[in-house]
């Protein structure tokens, strides 16, 4: 008979009770349901169940058939990273410089619109986590607090201000003084939307500014009462921009923004505006080369978050040859896609200046409030931490084309440097 390799015994008090802990119930359930997201997914499916339909789906949404937004956080899975081993990786320092400003991470909150909407501390809470964290907040035309009040709400903070121009240029540019008078020293033009994008999920939900109580918002509301009561018992939803609309999202933007723009309007703008700008919505390398040289300090390569032209260009492939092109000379910042520490690194790794979140802080929002866009600030930082270290660099100079090697999944991505 064979020997057993261990002998039983019955378990003993002493060595049962350390292993039986367990975790009682807790007032703070924002701060357990917060802690519990690990991942910006997370966050997500948290901000999924906490909001309406309307709302969720204006963020979480895209234009058309949505494979814009697709193709973009796919092309940061189809990097292949390639660490170093064996390097002192005991420190990790993610503090970058753009447009001579000193920031603590890579990364900015990029202009969103309506954020009220989404959860009902809005701007006000983003501003104040990236003035927490040390890095730039940029509110859209379309943002539903004032220049004022952002600026009110974090004076520490690096508090830019978004442009659409509008067809009326007097308003348009009455909105640039404003920020100004009010310390803004860095102006983010888009240029990307002569015309809204077809988001078919807003034309599905009838979705309005501000949202209605229909029939079908009360069902979906049930489930989701602490959006209605913050929606209900707060100061009601006015723009950056104008005192009040009454209408469709798509009518609201079409009625904004100006197909007549050209690059003329760019360097008129450029004439205007004596501060850091940053043009966002290039989308090949010969607009990003024109930008340049119509006075942009920085170009943001950026397809709107996949939410205007379907099928548009993925900003992380032409990130390598627009740095290449520009040789230097102007900076080159990207956004779209970005859900992961490790996608902010591959983009600086492969020439990136600077990167910008929007959905990834907007799910922290709607999950709750400014804790939720802490939270989803400190899931990339610790992140973008985790994965230096494990590619063997200890600060964001040391990232280099050589950590990243694009995976033949997608075509057109430019030749690296060797």
């Amino acid at each position: 008979m064979d020997v057993p390799n261990v002998k039983r015994q019955f378990p003993k008090v002493s060595e049962l009770a350390p292993l039986l802990k367990f975790t009682g119930p807790t007032l703070h359930r924002k701060e357990q349901r917060l802690a519990n997201a690990v991942t910006i997914w997370d966050l997500r499916e948290i901000a999924k169940k906490r909001t309406p339909q309307g709302p969720f789906d204006y963020t979480d949404g895209a234009a058309e058939s949505e494979v814009t937004l697709e193709r973009a956080r796919q092309a940061f899975l189809d990097l292949e990273f390639r660490p170093n081993i064996l390097r002192d990786v005991s420190g990790a320092n993610l503090e970058r410089q753009s447009l001579g400003e000193n920031f603590k991470m890579p990364v900015g909150i990029a202009p969103t619109g309506f954020t009220r909407m989404m959860q009902t501390e809005g701007e006000r809470a983003g501003a104040r986590a990236a003035e927490k964290y040390g890095i730039p907040f940029t509110l859209s035309t379309l943002g539903t607090t004032t220049i004022e009040d952002v600026v009110a709400a974090a004076p520490g903070g690096v508090n830019w201000f978004q442009l659409y121009m509008w067809k009326d240029r007097d308003r348009s540019m009455e909105l640039v003084r404003r920020a100004e008078a009010a310390g803004v020293k860095h102006l983010m033009l888009t240029v990307d939307v002569p015309v809204a994008g077809a988001r078919l999920r807003d034309v599905r939900n009838g979705l309005t500014i501000p949202p209605r109580l229909t029939a079908k918002t009360l069902v979906d509301a049930i489930p989701k009462p602490e959006w209605w009561i913050n929606f209900l018992t707060t100061p009601g939803i006015s723009f950056a921009s104008m005192s009040s609309w009454n209408g469709t999202v798509a009518e609201l933007l079409d009625f904004m923004f100006d197909p007549t723009m050209t690059f003329d309007d760019l360097k008129w703008i450029r004439n205007q505006w004596k501060g850091k700008l940053t043009v966002k919505g290039i989308q090949t390398v010969d607009d990003a080369k024109r930008a340049a040289k119509a006075g942009a300090d920085a170009i943001l390569l950026s397809n709107h978050g996949g939410r205007q032209l379907d099928r548009a260009p993925v900003p992380l492939h032409l990130l390598v040859d627009v740095k290449r092109e520009l040789k230097g000379d102007t900076e080159v910042h990207l956004d779209t896609g970005i859900m992961h520490g490790a996608d902010i690194l591959a983009a600086i790794a492969l020439g990136a200046d600077f990167t910008y979140i929007g959905r990834a802080y907007l799910y922290g929002l709607m999950a709750g409030g400014q804790q939720g866009v802490e939270r989803a600030l400190e899931i990339l930082k610790v992140q973008m931490i985790r994965n230096m270290k494990l590619l063997g660099v200890s600060s964001l100079e040391e990232l280099e084309p050589s950590h990243v090697k694009i995976l033949q999944t997608h075509q057109g991505l430019g030749k690296l440097p060797n």
